[in-house]
């Protein structure tokens, strides 16, 4: 237990460093030249960087830390000493590791938005699987998370840094930044939950039907998948029913589709996006 404990913080620290660094040059190297706040804290620090010239991580600590002391009290206080942490080496490795060696791309803004979002995306995503974040409105947007677990991460910090898109678009007087930045934010969320939550989304579909044999085995045997029957009644007719609940990749619901219609064309079905999906034929619980 304690070797697999020493391992896992190994992990974190690797995850933690690679995450700062891949941030590091995202934010350095694309979204700083593209005259972009795309969110968080460190969208504010450009803001203020646009019109001090202050370094951006010395001002991401100073606007962390009111946050962090809601943090303190909202979420765990070992969740606010790790993201104390994680955005003093942020901002550590962004100033004093990135900024004075690596250059800036001058090309397309619209470049510069898509891969600064997939990059800072990618560096947030190894600073979150430590079970941390950058701080800024991440903490914010794991307030809500915590009080709406429907809604994913990326979700509640594209809901969250909203109003940062609009502040930049004033302060930098050019209605562009907030598209350009609207793009970065996009990307970068897409790519977060793509890395957390993973590729295998899939729908869980729930069928109630009369004639649960001929759909189950279609199911079995054309989707070489299985399904869960529970037994129900109809609260209007008072009629015996079946329930089915099937999980199934995006692809393969217009084949179970055919298969409801063919043996029940009364068939009521729901269907229900999911992140992942564990269990066999997907993924295990391990991630593989």
């Amino acid at each position: 237990m304690n070797q697999n404990h020493q391992m896992q913080q190994i992990k974190n620290v690797f995850f933690l460093v690679l995450g700062s660094v891949v941030y590091g040059i995202g934010t350095h190297s694309f979204v700083m030249p593209a005259n972009i706040a795309p969110g968080g804290a460190v969208g504010l620090a450009l803001i203020v960087n646009y019109l001090s010239g202050l370094p951006v991580g010395i001002l991401t600590i100073f606007l962390n830390i009111p946050l962090l002391a809601l943090a303190w009290f909202m979420l765990s206080k070992r969740f606010v000493i790790t993201t104390g942490i994680a955005c003093g080496v942020c901002s550590v490795i962004l100033d004093f590791g990135i900024t004075p060696f690596l250059p800036v791309y001058e090309g397309d803004r619209l470049m510069s938005s898509l891969f600064g979002g997939i990059l800072v995306g990618i560096g947030m995503a190894c600073i979150f699987m430590t079970g941390s974040t950058t701080g800024g409105t991440d903490i914010l947007g794991y307030i809500m998370q915590k009080k709406k677990p429907h809604i994913s991460i990326g979700k509640a910090l594209l809901m969250v840094d909203g109003v940062i898109l609009l502040l930049s678009i004033y302060v930098f007087q050019n209605v562009e930044a907030g598209l350009f930045g609207l793009i970065s934010l996009f990307a970068q969320t897409r790519v977060m939950d793509a890395i957390i939550y993973g590729n295998d989304i899939g729908s869980m579909v729930t069928i109630v039907t009369r004639y649960p044999e001929k759909i189950t085995e279609g199911i079995l045997v054309e989707l070489e998948r299985s399904a869960t029957v529970m037994d129900a009644k109809g609260a209007y007719s008072g009629a015996d029913v079946k329930v089915l609940l099937c999980s199934i990749r995006k692809h393969e619901f217009y084949k179970l589709k055919r298969i409801i219609y063919s043996a029940d064309p009364n068939a009521f079905i729901m269907v229900t996006e999911t992140t992942e999906v564990f269990g066999e034929g997907f993924k295990g619980m391990d991630g593989q």
